[in-house]
């Protein structure tokens, strides 16, 4: 079976209490991802680190990096496998030297190709780029069109992620210009069918391959 040239990125809801430790297991063991990124937000470091530590097991049982968004120290007290940085959340040199040379360090960019090289040349292992579709997660102003993902494969190695409104059902207009990553949040976590079903549909369009 040939790896799927684009992944899947879980981002978390910003409540990750309760159930959701059940359903994230759910959604892991449906089928291959990627990553899964930690997003809570107005929460005091020791309660988020206690809130991610469940979350973190089921990660590292599933062999999927645990990435924190925003916060380099939440991060490094987590040991995480990385942190995702938003424009005005630090410099990706700076989480270099803090995380060491393993961590992975993604930087949003926006609709921005000077954004993105930028973060490359900073040392940033990914660049993500949208919001591509409406989203409720978070308020956007860039929409980029998909074409910045086939620009940017067609010059850099560095790897793109698409994110912001991304479903099932326009997610593989994403896959065919060049995402190597799908940055999935309601996509995946307000699917009617709950998350492993979402996380089925999803592994059949990157693979594209019937759901089954």
């Amino acid at each position: 079976m040939k790896t799927p040239t684009c992944q899947l990125y879980l981002i978390s809801p910003l409540g990750v209490g309760g159930d959701f430790p059940a359903r994230l297991e759910a959604a892991l063991s449906a089928g291959p991802v990627a990553a899964f990124q930690f997003r809570v937000k107005n929460v005091a470091q020791h309660e988020a680190a206690r809130l991610a530590e469940p979350l973190q097991a089921i990660c590292a049982a599933h062999e999927v990096a645990f990435i924190v968004n925003d916060d380099i120290a939440l991060a490094k007290r987590l040991a995480a496998d990385g942190v995702h940085l938003g424009q005005g959340d630090g410099d990706p040199k700076d989480a270099r030297r803090q995380l060491g040379p393993e961590a992975q360090i993604g930087v949003t960019c926006h609709d921005s190709r000077h954004l993105a090289m930028e973060a490359g040349e900073a040392g940033a292992d990914y660049v993500a780029f949208g919001a591509f579709f409406p989203t409720a997660t978070k308020e956007t102003r860039h929409r980029p069109e998909p074409e910045i993902l086939t620009w940017w494969q067609g010059l850099f190695e560095l790897p793109c992620v698409a994110i912001g409104g991304i479903t099932v059902d326009n997610a593989k207009v994403l896959v065919d210009a060049g995402a190597d990553f799908l940055a999935v949040s309601g996509g995946i976590w307000a699917h009617p069918e709950g998350p492993a079903a979402a996380v089925r549909a999803f592994a059949a369009i990157v693979s594209d391959q019937p759901a089954g």
